[in-house]
């Protein structure tokens, strides 16, 4: 990068872009031409002090636009502004406080706008993928929190089919109870990367959340090894009692990145992070 027009650094005693000869700088007073007439430059010009000072103050612009998350606006966009169909805004505080409680261990209270919508969703597809959807008790309890009244009694008997087939719980390595083998651990985990509103009506919402899965079984003698899928599961949400309940939902693959060539972690590496990292509450 040239800090200045002329191709150069500026000041004095530069060869001249068109003639090739060097300018030759006379005394500064009538005196002795011998005598005192070039003084010692002590410093740096007052064109190369502005020009470092200019590059200075477009670094700090630079690192704090960076730290503004590379948006151009912190800002959460005003109730006024338009929005683009199918344009996702970058997460970003609200103002409003995104949820109120637990219910099951399960966050509750959203609030009634397209965030708490977003918010609700991205909890709701953490818990139906967790791992205490393969036990009856904590089934019920998920199943009760997440669900609208008007359905969950149904959901409820779809779920125990699928959760309590025997056969489908051998393929996946668990007893017919639905717990891991003595040594090992059950992993059943989603990481939600985003959400997007697909429609929003005020009492009804349609989210869909796009997340990545940790599924299998850790231990040395593991024959189902944790690996990692993506989906994008879409809710079709009501508002009822006070909170955003979920009367539908379908799932589908990915989008799913390619996988980066890293060593995968040991059986009892992959146990200890499990075990040792929490989940989050995801609002916005």
């Amino acid at each position: 990068m040239s800090l200045s027009d002329d191709g150069g650094y500026g000041g004095d005693g530069h060869r001249g872009s068109e003639t090739g000869q060097t300018r030759t700088r006379l005394p500064d007073n009538d005196g002795d031409l011998y005598g005192s007439g070039r003084r010692p430059r002590a410093g740096m010009s007052s064109r190369n002090l502005v020009t470092i000072v200019g590059v200075v103050v477009l670094l700090l612009a630079a690192i704090a636009f960076a730290n503004r998350g590379g948006s151009g606006n912190s800002e959460t966009p005003s109730a006024d502004s338009p929005k683009d169909a199918g344009h996702t805004q970058p997460t970003a505080p609200t103002g409003t406080k995104p949820t109120t409680g637990k219910t099951g261990g399960i966050a509750s209270g959203f609030a009634k706008t397209e965030q708490g919508a977003q918010s609700a969703a991205a909890n709701y597809a953490v818990a139906l993928t967790s791992d205490g959807m393969y036990q009856a008790a904590d089934r019920h309890e998920i199943a009760q929190a997440v669900y609208a009244p008007s359905v969950a009694t149904a959901r409820k008997g779809d779920l125990d089919r699928v959760y309590s087939d025997h056969a489908f719980l051998g393929r996946i390595g668990l007893k017919p109870d639905g717990t891991a083998p003595k040594g090992m651990t059950f992993v059943s985990r989603a990481n939600p990367v985003g959400t997007k509103t697909e429609s929003f009506k005020g009492d009804t919402a349609k989210i869909s959340v796009w997340y990545s899965a940790l599924f299998g079984l850790a231990g040395a003698q593991s024959k189902n090894p944790v690996t990692e899928s993506w989906y994008t599961n879409t809710f079709d949400l009501q508002w009822t009692g006070g909170d955003w309940k979920v009367t539908n939902f379908t799932q589908k693959d990915g989008p799913a990145p390619i996988g980066r060539d890293q060593a995968a972690a040991s059986a009892e590496d992959m146990t200890k992070a499990v075990q040792g990292f929490g989940g989050f509450t995801y609002a916005r």
